[in-house]
């Protein structure tokens, strides 16, 4: 747990400024700083830089964030990730950090080993003729084969004694480089094979994936796991798909390093691979990070319908709102190399463009194990989907699953929630009288956005009805209560509040806040107008609530502290 006092002080010492500029160029607009957003295609720019509130907010597609927010969304990290990357560049050091002093030098130095691998790799490939003339039939250029680092590991036993001056050094084994045999003796992973490097949202080599030149097995090695490297957190070709993920909004999802290759020589340049292992639920998050659309692609035999089954699976959980997941299953005896080769990428962009729904995947693939012409199949059927919709975390979808799987078993949709332990869908509908007029809460969250220190004179007991408003300025009031001087900016507040119900409504005020922000010299007197707009509401609620009471009861029916304010009141409207 990463505490936020830590927090607060990274986002002080970290300009957003210069760093979404070291990705994406900003020019100065105003107060702000604009671009074209790196997350949608636009030609006019609408992603805009806050140097004075550190956020980014764009008014094209809604993505908003801070420093943080920004690495998560651009290089696909978690937010522990994104943290660790900012730390280092601020000079920071985790607080977790504090019990492993030695672990930053060493994961330094085990990069620096794997950048001299590549670079040694990359080097012997120009002068092996057979690695070169099985790369050029199988149709990759010289241009793709720089794009992604393809390098070349020689037959010999002890190849990298020649690139590294201490070929027996602890570093190039923990770094997965190096074996040591049962024997004691010392040898090469990788042996005659074209090397593929493994790069990080950061740019750093962490793995490798070798392919066989011939019919030797396995076909494809990886780096073992080690301090740099997890497989089931990375993918192969992110950093070199990342400009046709924002182009295309859509992410394939294809098994091997030669496929994300030869898709990208043939002009599909938005695939990526798992490294010789079934997706993840991290893989699908880091992924969906990227792109609304994910798009997996197996061949067409038995193997990779079951591999489609296990994405499927480990997407439930994971699968947002508004994101989607789509499945191609190829014609057998093709994968997407040989595919995209021979039918080109028109063809394989179509069945891309029209992959199979993962509801459809799921019913179809439930329907095949059950006899649906019978009621024992009927209901084995919903036996089947029941942990399948417990997982799914999407309502939207989940409802829709249920009326499908209520058509094909013959139950009806509440039967079916009632089988399966799922509560009704259905949201309800707030009461009216308790969503006040926006045109008083609003303009108060963003007084608070832009000066938060203001949320000490806040009369709380003033505010309005249960709006998200409302509920949103509680929140950051209490925040002020908790928190000493300074207070924390807009910045920390939105990482505070992340994934809270509330960052909805602070974002879009955020967002009103930065195309019309208040001159500071106005603050505090538009915060004094609103406070007694505020009271004023409070007085014609507490009048109102006394009148209806009077009305019912008289007069003598209301207390005396009651019988003191309704006259009082009553005497100021005569």
């Amino acid at each position: 747990m990463i505490p936020e006092s830590f927090i607060q002080e990274l986002l002080h010492r970290i300009d957003i400024v210069d760093l979404v500029d070291a990705y994406v160029p900003l020019r100065k607009a105003g107060a702000n700083y604009a671009a074209c957003c790196p997350f949608h295609s636009e030609k006019t720019p609408s992603f805009t830089v806050s140097p004075s509130k550190q956020f980014y907010h764009c008014f094209g597609c809604g993505a908003h964030g801070t420093a943080i927010g920004f690495l998560m969304e651009y290089s696909g990290q978690g937010f522990v990730e994104a943290v660790k990357e900012l730390a280092a560049r601020a000079g920071m050091r985790l607080p977790e950090d504090d019990a492993k002093p030695h672990d930053g030098p060493r994961i330094q130095a085990l990069t620096e080993i794997m950048a001299s691998a590549a670079k040694y790799y990359y080097e012997q490939l120009k002068c092996s003729e057979k690695a070169i003339v099985y790369l050029r039939q199988r149709g990759v250029s010289g241009e793709i084969a720089r794009k992604f680092s393809i390098g070349y590991a020689p037959e010999a036993w002890q190849n990298l004694a020649s690139a590294f001056a201490d070929y027996s050094a602890a570093g190039l084994q923990q770094a997965g480089l190096v074996l040591r045999g049962e024997q004691g003796r010392l040898y090469d992973r990788f042996r005659d094979r074209v090397m593929f490097p493994i790069v990080n949202p950061k740019g750093e080599i962490i793995a490798f994936g070798g392919r066989v030149l011939g019919a030797g097995e396995p076909k494809y090695l990886n780096s073992p796991e080690t301090p740099l490297f997890e497989k089931g957190r990375e993918v192969f070709g992110l950093p070199q798909a990342r400009q046709a993920l924002r182009d295309k909004n859509t992410v394939i999802v294809v098994e091997g390093y030669m496929d994300v290759v030869a898709l990208a020589q043939h002009g599909v340049g938005n695939a990526v691979a798992t490294l010789g292992t079934a997706t993840t639920a991290i893989h699908v998050q880091k992924l969906l990070r990227q792109a609304d659309r994910l798009v997996f692609c197996f061949d067409g035999d038995a193997a990779g319908r079951k591999a489609g089954w296990r994405a499927l699976e480990n997407s439930l959980e994971v699968l947002p709102e508004q994101k989607m997941i789509g499945f191609v299953f190829l014609p057998e005896a093709d994968d997407p190399d040989s595919f995209v080769r021979r039918q080109g990428a028109e063809a394989f962009e179509r069945l891309v463009a029209q992959a199979m729904p993962l509801s459809e995947f799921l019913l179809r693939e439930l329907a095949a194990r059950c006899d649906m012409t019978s009621a024992e199949g009927r209901a084995k059927l919903v036996a089947e989907a029941k942990p399948l919709l417990g997982r799914l975390q999407t309502p939207l979808l989940r409802l829709q699953l249920v009326k499908r799987l209520a058509e094909a078993s013959g139950f009806s949709q509440p039967e079916v929630e009632r089988l399966c332990d799922l509560k009704p869908v259905a949201r309800a509908s707030p009461a009216r009288a308790s969503r006040p007029a926006p045109s008083l809460l609003r303009p108060l969250l963003r007084l608070l956005l832009q000066k938060p220190e203001l949320a000490r004179r806040v009369p709380l007991e003033a505010l309005p009805g249960h709006s998200e408003e409302a509920r949103a300025i509680v929140r950051l009031c209490g925040m002020a209560a908790e928190s000493g001087d300074p207070m924390p900016g807009y910045a920390a507040l939105l990482e505070r509040l992340r994934g809270s119900e509330d960052e909805t409504v602070l974002r879009e005020a955020a967002a009103e806040l930065m195309r019309q922000p208040y001159a500071e010299d106005d603050i505090d007197a538009e915060f004094s107008g609103v406070v007694e707009r505020l009271r004023e509401g409070e007085r014609k609620r507490l009048f109102a609530q006394l009148q209806e009471k009077a009305a019912r009861l008289g007069v003598t029916g209301l207390s005396g502290e009651e019988k003191e304010h309704y006259l009082r009141m009553l005497g100021r409207r005569a």
